[in-house]
């Protein structure tokens, strides 16, 4: 298969987005998890602007990469000064990286009106900078920035652009789609002529989403000749992000046939696209292709039909090949299928369960749905659920009340939260108080607190989110809320629902499945 070489600029590039940072030890890790991806040039940072990318150099020369070429980034020199006395091409050199990318203007636009110079002046730039790296024993990728606006403006400018670094010895030339607005048949076209022109050359293509056709452009050069593509983990990247790896990697490799990090690092890409997003304090995006996780989800009664039969049907690859699974959602839609499919995804034991059953469970989901209900993000609850519809719940412990109080002392004094919950569990009678920073959390304290000398398991039990929806806003404070909570164990996370005009009813609900998930577990 042809080799297409993964330029990863996540560090630089997709730290310019728009809430993306990373601390110094993420930096570093994310380094070490590109190169177990096997992504093969791993972008630090602007080596000449900064203390903290300087420091990046330094921190990630101590790790033990087995694969990926750490690059240090920068520009041509200024066009007032002697390259050899720039001083962020003196912190490209200071970097001591193999590699180096600098970036110079192609587009004439660029070269008038920000550069200030002249367009033989700027081709000097250009060659001045990579003659100057590549004699002090460095490798260079030249970025064309602006390159395909550059070439629809003046064609002839832009090559002689390329040609500057290419005569002084540039390892690749890369045309970037800076502005994002180039059309996926222009990428094919315009690539097309500069594989032709520099035959033997690793070309390569750096495209953003502008236009929301990152990704289709870079495949699109790749289909024209570029053997070489830039991109970030999770399309980060400034303004709408530049081009997403996690989806361009299983479509070179998987759909297109190009080698690239090799199908068994693939099974990697659903954890390497949540440890990127928990560095960066990023939301996990459900709908994103390949790894998010409505990314193989089934709803509706008659797709979840066909899959049951032959996943191929609405599948379009083997959710394990990214290293995803298959989810099961229940609604108003659901048939058989989906009973049955997500309750064998649940660990419940399926030949047990008859037509009957089965439409018990339709019943009762369509009747919890028509409350406000919704099992889609609560699997724990359906499990709960399904236990009752099948006459198989048997309660952990038995309410006999809860009282949450809320107080606030003065009006700068913060608000205090308070619960007192009673139990009646394995026959005895357990009475507890719960602090907290508000009236769900503090019944949260409360209900664990008078639990865990029964279940020590229910130590474990942490509640990781908690969403509230209105679902009849038009009745303002009387209107029907659906809470949502997210609990885990350390091992693994489930979802539970509580639906109530009173949102501390709702919470409770959704407190008291939550806990029974993790009981029936440990039963």
């Amino acid at each position: 298969m042809d080799k297409v070489f993964i330029y990863d600029t996540t560090l630089r590039d997709g730290a310019q987005g728009e809430g993306v940072s990373f601390s110094d030890a993420g930096k570093v890790r994310l380094a070490c998890i590109l190169d177990d991806l096997g992504v093969d040039y791993i972008e630090g940072g602007f080596a000449g602007s900064n203390p903290r990318d300087r420091k990046f150099f330094k921190d990630v020369s101590r790790e033990n990469l087995r694969h990926a070429r750490v690059v240090a980034f920068g520009s041509t020199r200024r066009s007032n000064m002697d390259v050899k006395d720039d001083p962020q091409v003196k912190g490209l050199l200071a970097a001591e990286t193999e590699w180096v990318t600098i970036y110079g203007k192609s587009w004439l636009l660029h070269v008038t009106d920000v550069l200030r110079t002249d367009a033989a002046g700027n081709l000097r730039m250009i060659a001045d900078t990579v003659g100057h790296l590549q004699a002090h024993g460095r490798r260079v990728i030249f970025d064309a920035e602006h390159f395909f606006d550059g070439f629809k403006s003046d064609s002839g400018y832009a090559m002689q652009a390329l040609q500057a670094a290419v005569n002084e010895g540039a390892s690749a030339v890369v045309l970037c789609d800076t502005n994002g607005g180039t059309l996926p048949h222009e990428a094919f076209d315009i690539t097309s002529l500069v594989c032709n022109r520099f035959p033997g050359l690793e070309v390569g293509i750096h495209t953003h989403n502008d236009s929301g056709l990152a990704v289709a452009g870079a495949l699109e050069a790749v289909r024209a000749g570029a053997r070489h593509v830039q991109g970030t983990i999770n399309g980060y990247g400034e303004r709408t992000g530049n081009a997403n790896l996690i989806t361009i990697l299983p479509l070179l490799e998987l759909k297109m046939g190009f080698k690239c990090v090799g199908r068994e690092r693939l099974k990697n890409l659903c954890k390497v696209s949540v440890v990127a997003n928990d560095l960066t304090n990023q939301r996990n995006d459900p709908r994103q292709p390949f790894v998010g996780k409505a990314s193989f989800s089934h709803k509706a009664g008659a797709h979840v039909n066909a899959v049951l039969k032959n996943a191929v049907t609405f599948e379009h690859i083997q959710p394990e090949a990214v290293g995803n699974q298959r989810h099961i959602l229940i609604s108003e839609l659901s048939g058989g299928a989906n009973v049955k499919m997500k309750a064998a995804e649940l660990g419940v034991d399926v030949t047990k369960i008859g037509k009957e059953q089965i439409q018990a469970v339709l019943a009762a989901v369509k009747e919890k749905e028509n409350q406000g209900y919704s099992y889609e993000s609560a699997d724990g609850s359906f499990k709960i659920l399904l236990h009752k519809a099948l006459n198989q719940h048997t309660p952990f412990f038995e309410l006999e009340g809860f009282r949450c109080i809320v107080e606030k002392r003065g009006p700068d004094a913060p608000c205090l939260s308070e619960a007192t919950i009673k139990l009646k569990v394995k026959g005895e009678t357990a009475l507890t108080v719960g602090e907290g920073d508000g009236p769900v959390d503090a019944l949260n304290q409360a209900l664990r607190k008078a639990l865990v000398r029964f279940y020590p398991e229910i130590d474990a039990v942490m509640l990781c989110d908690y969403r509230v929806r209105i679902l009849d806003p038009e009745r303002a404070t009387s209107a029907v809320t659906r809470v949502l909570i997210e609990s885990g164990d350390g091992e693994r996370v489930w979802g539970t629902v509580g639906v109530s005009e009173n949102i501390i009813e709702a919470s409770w609900q959704a407190l008291l499945d939550s806990v029974e998930v993790k009981l029936y577990e440990c039963q």
